[in-house]
């Protein structure tokens, strides 16, 4: 779990990409079933280096089992995307993208507290996982600037 230096692919320096991802405060995770159906779905999230997570949480949810986690079992792999819009200034439009090998763990401390470090609403009842780890080996980019 060393993380290592993604590639970047298009776009403005990988810095900026990076902290433009690390500081949004939503963003989402997009998985493919065993089959190639597509599956979307917003999260919470933590980067640190170039490492994703995110957790099942307290949240309320019909099954902690649930498709997201279903796909990345099958098939390893997870895109995230975060972005910023604003209907009013088009010079200010960016988006960040990361692509990487994905695995769903039982449990994870330093997934907890990097959540945590990051939501205070995690500080207050920390997720209790599964978590969602992913190793990003692609980082795309594009802002209006």
């Amino acid at each position: 779990m060393n993380p290592k230096p993604p590639s970047v692919n298009e776009g403005p320096a990988e810095a900026d990409l990076l902290r433009r991802f690390a500081t949004a405060r939503i963003a989402r995770l997009a998985t493919v079933s065993a089959a190639g159906r597509p599956h979307l779905v917003p999260i919470t999230f933590a980067l640190v280096g170039s490492v994703v997570v995110s957790a099942v949480d307290h949240k309320p949810k019909a099954t902690i089992e649930l498709q997201r986690l279903r796909n990345i079992r099958a098939t390893g792999r997870a895109s995230v995307l975060v972005d910023e819009y604003d209907d009013d200034d088009w010079s200010r439009l960016w988006w960040v993208r990361l692509d990487g090998s994905a695995r769903v763990l039982p449990q994870c401390e330093r997934a907890t507290e990097w959540l945590a470090a990051k939501y205070r609403q995690y500080r207050d009842h920390p997720p209790g996982g599964p978590f969602v780890w992913i190793d990003t080996d692609t980082v795309r980019g594009w802002n209006h600037g």
